[in-house]
């Protein structure tokens, strides 16, 4: 596993705690070697991770639309900044360069964002892992919520319980070296046919 994408919030959240995460999180993964892949903005706890990776020696990729440049949202100090079109694309392309999704604190993007990643991984779209990095239980009450879906029948146990959770940012790696995917929804015709019709929208989408 060589590269991780990150989502997290733009802003810096109420707690000192979420900043400091961040900032670890950014050191962890580049003094493993591996290569940060993140939504290419300067603000925020997107702003912490990159700008931790960096100083650590560590490779940093961003993606970020031109919308968000315009306003001159974009760092500017990343080793490589894709410049996309809108945000669709954006989570396309974080999806193609990364082996791995972990959510850190944030609001409604950063949960859309790793839930889209989680939703391709079931669909076998990629058939990478999904984490959330749940510091001080800030995840708690969604992870609840997901495991009713899967009590009452909305989602099959065996994604729901290859969905990593963990304070740790080192534990989330760990386990994600170790992953095993589970089997999609569909047979393997099925789902060769769903990625060829995924890959057609990223050419002519």
């Amino acid at each position: 596993m060589n590269s991780i994408a990150i989502f997290c919030g733009s802003s810096l959240g109420t707690d000192q705690i979420f900043a400091h995460v961040a900032e670890l999180t950014g050191e962890t993964i580049a003094k493993q070697g591996k290569t940060l892949v993140y939504g290419g903005g300067r603000s925020g706890l997107m702003g912490i991770v990159a700008d931790s990776a960096l100083a650590a020696g560590g490779k940093v990729i961003g993606v970020i639309p031109q919308g968000l440049v315009d306003r001159e949202l974009a760092h500017p100090d990343l080793t490589e900044l894709y410049i996309v079109k809108n945000m669709h694309e954006r989570k396309t392309k974080m999806s193609e360069l990364s082996d791995g999704f972990i959510a850190l604190p944030g609001g409604a993007g950063t949960i859309e964002e790793i839930f889209e990643q989680w939703t391709w991984a079931q669909l076998g779209i990629h058939l990478k892992p999904c984490a959330f990095l749940n510091v001080e239980g800030f995840y708690d009450d969604l992870l609840k919520f997901i495991q009713l879906t899967t009590d009452k029948g909305f989602s099959k146990a065996r994604f729901t319980d290859q969905l990593i959770d963990s304070a740790s940012i080192e534990e989330i790696l760990t386990q994600f070296s170790h992953y095993q995917a589970p089997e999609p929804k569909w047979g393997v015709k099925e789902r060769e046919e769903l990625v060829k019709l995924d890959q057609a929208d990223r050419t002519f989408g």
